[in-house]
């Protein structure tokens, strides 16, 4: 019989993946080692032998590879449309699988001239894999990719350059630009986008090359594109390059603002994210300007994204805290009640990994707002489906939302979960009704009620639900002393059951503290001196240590002799250092002749009452610390992103721009071109029209939003009376600009990168209409001396470089401006950089928007 299995009989046929092969033939073995020769010929060996083949010791199974080989190579012969792709398909399982596939590398090149999207994705994978690790490779397919790169399918081009720059090979960085700068301003949106992402790749792969090619200004003008997942990428991309900069992240300014919310009902859901991670970095030019911000950013908290919602929360944080004085609690307590009911919303309708991040948030914005959520305490009742983790963030909420009206029913739920299988989540509920009775917010008669559900949880059968109950008690007692009566009858019976160490030992501390009620408590803390050796845990020692003490100051005659016992045993245990200290303390006092009430006494008194939380709880650095970092993994974890972010990766945001602080100086004229939100996203108390460019007097501000802080984000408040009228402002110092001013390119970006981004100024021009073209404005603006370096039409927007030259000065000016042709409201927006001004520049810029918008009408 064959010694090889057989698989013909197997039923259905060979499965997939077994690996079949052909026998080996191996030579005849003699154990006898004698030499026969084959067919009474020659000997092996001998002279006139027959030679030994190559071919034996070469494999002569058809393996895997070697089947889709044979497969690729009649690839262009398959006519077959889902064959190819089933083809491909296998070849790509067995990368998946970690099966070397390498050595199809030429076939697959060949399978990548096919009309066919599918498949063309499949070699893209294919050579986005293999090319690091076989680079030789990776060049031969270079050509092809560049010629996908202009092909004329927009799917195909966007393909192509993405797997160009996946390829992460340094000789690729010279085929990667040229094609990069061609997205970019490619007709198709999901080109342009893959463009951008392009460039992040070719930053990693390559800084000095991506710094020669000058993209970060590129990808401040893709922050304009007429596509708003173009934006986001945009977006993106430059946080993650500037996250080592000053900034933190990519600079922003009033101009971007104002844009991108202009814009922000054309973001998804998951694109609208990377804006509004902006807005807490921006620093609004006034309080009018914050308010109307946030009544633009309303609409998002009725959207399905939990993202969305919680970065909305952050910004509204952050927005109060920049424009709010005396009244920022109370904006805080508005801005939480706004937000309550959709947060509300999203945790009873989202999966469970969900409902635990936005409940650890919640919980954060609980403690920033005490009560603001206390209406809604029975959604955080725990439900049997939840999972455990789930249950326990509910279960340490509920003790916050507690007050005289909701304190009954936050018990009764609490003492049932007590009886729980789950014995975590049993002992958290003990805990919690203990924090109700620490905090001292259920209001007259809970404390009593509590304290009397632990004592009957101290005569449960239960170890750790007697153990948890009298740590509770301990920590009730410290906070309110006159609990003392409720809690000693049953101490000294329940100690001779607690077992766990933690419940012992409180078990004890109680018996010293209520030495003066409990008759018994010296004869019970006897039996544990006399069986001081048995005992093995330290924190049992100390409080048997110290609750003895405070018994013979109560008790003297009773306890002299027993702690003297006890003094002798704990000066002789070496098993705690501060345990030996602790007793040679108390036996040095003792022996010092002092006065037990002056002396003693304070060391071990028993009547200490706690005003407020107990030092252990105090955290409101920790807090203020994790509000700070809202809507971050430091809020699941608990801690500072310091605690788990390694020192190169820390990104330290900081607030933009700096060029309008919050002072009554730069609130002049600052709401004037501050967008609102569009009319299919409706919004209280916001008209429905663009802000007026009227001014907006200083001394009026203040009052306004004074007058808002009571209507903020349509509250139904009384509404902000109208500002007195103000005389207007005096126009602009008439500044000539100089006839006949020439500038080359050249001269242009030298004076332009010379100038600091910090020091331009952003300008708002409102037009009547969008121009025709180029021309029409570069002749309007040559009339009055403005001259055009370049201009260009793009997808969605004109875009102009001018400059100019102030007569009397010679202060050179650059300007670059954009007019979008999408936006309902036609307007130019101008960045201005003054070379020379000496202190002028604002007048120049004031005098510059009249003289364009003049010449523009």
């Amino acid at each position: 019989a064959s010694p090889f299995i057989t698989m013909a009989g197997y039923p259905g046929g060979i499965p997939s993946g077994v690996v079949t092969a052909q026998p080996v033939q191996f030579p005849p073995h003699n154990p006898a080692n004698i030499q026969v020769p084959p067919s009474g010929g020659p000997m092996p060996g001998q002279p006139g032998g027959a030679a030994v083949p190559d071919s034996y010791f070469t494999e002569s199974k058809k393996g895997e590879v070697n089947e889709l080989r044979n497969l690729l190579r009649n690839f262009a012969t398959e006519r077959d449309p889902q064959r190819k792709r089933d083809i491909i398909k296998k070849v790509i399982a067995y990368m998946t699988l970690g099966i070397d596939v390498s050595r199809l590398f030429t076939e697959m090149m060949l399978a990548i001239e096919t009309r066919d999207l599918v498949i063309k994705k499949m070699v893209y994978l294919y050579l986005c894999n293999y090319a690091y690790s076989h680079p030789e490779l990776a060049q031969m397919c270079t050509n092809t990719l560049q010629k996908d790169c202009g092909n004329e399918d927009p799917m195909v081009r966007g393909l192509a350059l993405r797997s160009l720059c996946s390829l992460n090979l340094p000789q690729m960085v010279e085929y990667i630009s040229e094609p990069l700068r061609r997205a970019l301003s490619d007709h198709h949106a999901y080109v342009r986008k893959t463009g951008v992402m392009g460039i992040l790749k070719l930053y990693y792969l390559d800084k000095e090359s991506f710094e020669q090619c000058n993209f970060v200004d590129i990808l401040y003008d893709m922050l304009r594109d007429v596509d708003s997942s173009v934006v986001a990428n945009t977006i993106t991309v430059l946080n993650e390059i500037m996250s080592k900069s000053p900034n933190g992240g990519m600079a922003i300014n009033r101009a971007i603002m104002l844009h991108l919310l202009n814009r922000i009902h054309e973001f998804s859901e998951f694109d609208l994210v990377q804006v509004l991670e902006l807005i807490p970095r921006y620093i609004p030019a006034n309080a009018e300007e914050g308010f109307q911000i946030m009544n633009l950013l309303d609409p998002v908290l009725r959207t399905s994204s939990s993202s969305a919602v919680l970065a909305t929360v952050r910004a509204f944080l952050s927005i109060v805290d920049q424009i709010a004085g005396d009244e920022k609690e109370e904006m805080k307590q508005q801005v939480v009640a706004r937000v309550k009911a959709p947060l509300i919303t999203l945790v009873a309708s989202g999966s469970s990994e969900l409902q635990f991040v936005l409940l650890k948030q919640i919980e954060q914005l609980v403690n920033l707002c005490p009560g603001a959520f206390d209406d809604e305490f029975r959604q955080f009742y725990i439900r049997y489906h939840e999972p455990a983790h789930v249950k326990y963030l509910k279960v340490e909420i509920l003790p916050l939302l507690a007050n005289p009206d909701t304190a009954p029913d936050i018990v009764a739920e609490l003492a049932e979960m007590v009886n729980s299988s789950d014995t975590t989540l049993s002992r958290l509920s003990v805990r919690s009704l203990a924090s109700i009775v620490v905090r001292d917010t259920g209001g007259p008669g809970c404390a009593e009620s509590i304290a009397q559900k632990m004592v009957e949880m101290l005569d449960l059968n239960i170890q750790h639900v007697q153990s948890e109950a009298a740590t509770a008690l301990t920590l009730m007692i410290r906070k309110h002393d006159e609990l003392k009566p409720v809690a000693a009858p049953s101490l000294a019976r329940t100690l001779k059951y607690v077992q766990e160490p933690s419940g012992k030992a409180s078990i004890i501390f109680l018996l010293g503290e209520c030495g003066d009620i409990v008759q018994d408590a010296p004869y019970a803390l006897e039996k544990l001196i006399d069986n001081y050796d048995n005992l093995k845990d330290p924190v049992v020692k100390h409080n048997l240590l110290n609750a003895t003490m405070k018994l013979f100051f109560q008790r003297p005659p009773e306890v002299q002799r027993m702690l003297g016992r006890l003094l002798h045993k704990a000066t002789d245990d070496v098993s705690s250092q501060d345990l030996h200290d602790r007793a040679l303390l108390y036996y040095r006092l003792l022996r010092s002749g002092a006065d037990p009430k002056t002396v003693v006494a304070p060391v071990i008194q028993t009547h200490t009452r706690i005003p407020h939380v107990f030092s252990e709880d105090d955290d409101k650095k920790v807090k203020a610390e994790l509000m700070e970092e809202f809507n971050t993994l430091a809020t699941i974890y608990g801690k500072g992103s310091v605690n788990f972010i390694h020192p190169d990766f820390q990104v330290v945001y900081k607030k933009q721009p700096p060029e309008h602080p919050l002072d009554d100086s730069a609130a002049v004229d600052a709401v004037s071109h501050v967008p609102v939100a569009p009319q299919e996203m409706p919004q209280p108390n916001v008209p429905s029209q663009p802000v007026e460019a009227a001014p907006h007097p200083t001394e009026n501000i203040s009052s306004s939003a004074d007058a808002m802080v009571g209507d903020l984000l349509g509250f139904d408040g009384p509404a902000a009376p109208s500002p007195a009228p103000a005389a207007p402002r005096a126009a602009p110092a008439a500044i000539s600009l100089a006839a006949g001013v020439s500038m080359t390119g050249e001269e242009y970006q030298a004076k332009w990168g010379a100038i600091s981004d910090s020091d331009s100024l952003v300008g708002f021009v409102p037009l009547r209409s969008v121009p025709s073209g180029t021309t029409v404005v570069e002749q309007a603006l040559a009339a009055v001396n403005i001259f055009t370096m370049a201009s260009g039409e793009l997808p969605g927007e004109l875009k102009f470089f001018l400059y100019c030259q102030e007569a009397s000065s010679g202060s050179v000016v650059l300007i670059q401006s954009n007019i979008g042709k999408g936006d309902a409201e036609p307007s130019m927006i101008l960045t201005i950089k003054v070379s020379g001004g000496q202190g002028q520049n604002q007048a120049i810029v004031d005098h510059l928007t009249q003289v364009i918008q003049g010449a523009l009408g």
